[in-house]
């Protein structure tokens, strides 16, 4: 009998030749949170399992043909990462020590408590899922198609702006983006700049708060050859016929925001020492971290360079507020860093995890991006124990990431704890103990 399992669910494929004893078992893992596949048969058990099998085995030694050593035998070569539990009533220590070395993830004498069963499974079940997580990364790695994927992520803002940038790239208008430092404003310009009609000419960027008024004019208009110097195109001329990005507009001083507008609206350029115009069609997408009807209201920025710029505007959340992209967003980063670096892929730890989902990442992308590069290098960086202190236990560590967990299912669910409970298959009591014990309180991850 074989129920199927959700892909939130820790699954766990039971052997034993006894059915009475594995309907027990069933019936008591369900109770603990586990999806469960029985089999009265080691080599009907073998069926289905492979390197992409999500789940546990747990089996009994002692059966008829086939024995829980053999079967271990036989799963060890189809995928030697696939945990392996080994049940028996008869205490044989020397046996448990020789399983155990040769790769029998856990050795369980019956009976076995209920709770110390759960603990084991769940142990393992978190190192397959580890496993499979960092298998799938190493096949990204291998999938420049997937490298390419710029805006990434699930959440509700995340699949309303891929439709906005959609919609807004075959408009073809001009498109203000405003977000603070690290946000991927320019991501999201070279999103719309690619889906657009304009995508086969050149996405030109600017970077405005390096532009002074002794640049400006060279910066932008270029120049024509002058005896033995070559001509140089400027950044409009580049942009002709493309999409024109100007960085951080607001740097700019009121005297240069007031010449671009000129020669943006002029719809040509004359680049000095040019004998006559030259033709001037572009796109431009600029972005802003600044308020800047706040600073059109302080006179510190051009209304009519803002009305220009402005036909539609998106505005991009910090990234502690789409949490739940954090994690895609990270693999993408390591799976970049790794190619380039043309490294292997790091395995994405507990630790790793923990910090993903407690860290508020105020540096934004910017900073999630730099993790990713540390952490491709074996540099991944932890905040350093108290001057004096020692490194944290296992245990500390992993009470720090059981924390973090129960933290981000409360995030999730807005402080409904019952919803949050469920997320984490925990009972009533379990779970609040476990809040008691981190100093965890609901109320705080309510809005507003």
């Amino acid at each position: 009998m074989t129920d199927t399992p959700t892909p939130d669910t820790p699954l766990v494929r039971l052997v034993d030749d006894d059915p009475d004893l594995l309907e027990a078992q069933m019936q008591a893992l369900h109770l603990a949170g586990f999806r469960a596949e029985a089999f009265t048969d080691a080599a009907a058990a073998l069926g289905g399992l492979g390197p992409d099998w999500p789940g546990v085995v747990l089996s009994d030694v002692r059966m008829p043909g086939m024995d829980g050593f053999q079967l271990f035998e036989r799963i060890r070569a189809l995928d030697p990462d696939l945990p392996v539990i080994l049940l028996t009533g008869h205490g044989d220590v020397p046996m448990a020590v020789a399983a155990l070395k040769q790769g029998v993830y856990d050795f369980l004498a019956k009976p076995v408590g209920g709770g110390t069963l759960a603990a084991a499974l769940a142990r393992a079940a978190s190192s397959r899922a580890l496993v499979l997580e960092n298998r799938a990364l190493r096949r990204q790695q291998q999938d420049s198609a997937a490298r390419e994927t710029r805006l990434i992520g699930q959440s509700p803002f995340m699949q309303h702006l891929r439709e906005t940038v959609a919609r807004l790239a075959e408009a073809g208008g001009d498109v203000l983006i405003l977000g603070p430092g690290g946000s991927g404003k320019e991501t999201v310009a070279r999103a719309i700049h690619r889906q657009g009609p304009r995508r086969a000419r050149a996405f030109v960027p600017v970077a405005c708060a390096a532009l002074d008024e002794a640049r400006f004019e060279s910066e932008m208009l270029g120049a024509e050859p002058q005896g033995r110097t070559p001509r140089a195109p400027g950044r409009l001329e580049a942009a002709h016929r493309g999409t024109l990005y100007l960085d951080e507009i607001d740097a700019l001083a009121p005297a240069l925001q007031a010449r671009l507008l000129a020669l943006i609206e002029a719809g040509q350029i004359q680049p000095p020492g040019s004998a006559a115009p030259r033709p001037l069609d572009l796109r431009v997408i600029a972005s802003s971290r600044a308020d800047l009807e706040r600073l059109m209201r302080e006179g510190a920025f051009r209304s009519d360079l803002y009305y220009r710029l402005s036909g539609a505007v998106l505005t991009l959340p910090p990234l502690a507020e789409r949490r739940e992209d954090i994690p895609a967003l990270f693999r993408h980063f390591l799976l970049a860093a790794a190619a380039r670096l043309n490294l292997p892929v790091a395995p994405v730890t507990g630790a790793v995890k923990a910090r993903l989902a407690g860290h508020g990442w105020p540096g934004n992308l910017r900073e999630l991006r730099q993790f990713a590069e540390s952490h491709a290098l074996g540099l991944t960086p932890f905040d350093p124990p108290a001057e004096g202190g020692d490194a944290p236990g296992l245990s500390d560590l992993v009470a720090e990431y059981e924390a973090e967990l129960i933290r981000e299912a409360l995030r999730l669910a807005q402080g409904n704890a019952t919803q949050a409970m469920a997320r984490l298959r925990l009972p009533r009591k379990t779970f609040y103990d476990k809040l008691a014990r981190h100093g965890i309180k609901p109320a705080d991850f309510r809005p507003g």
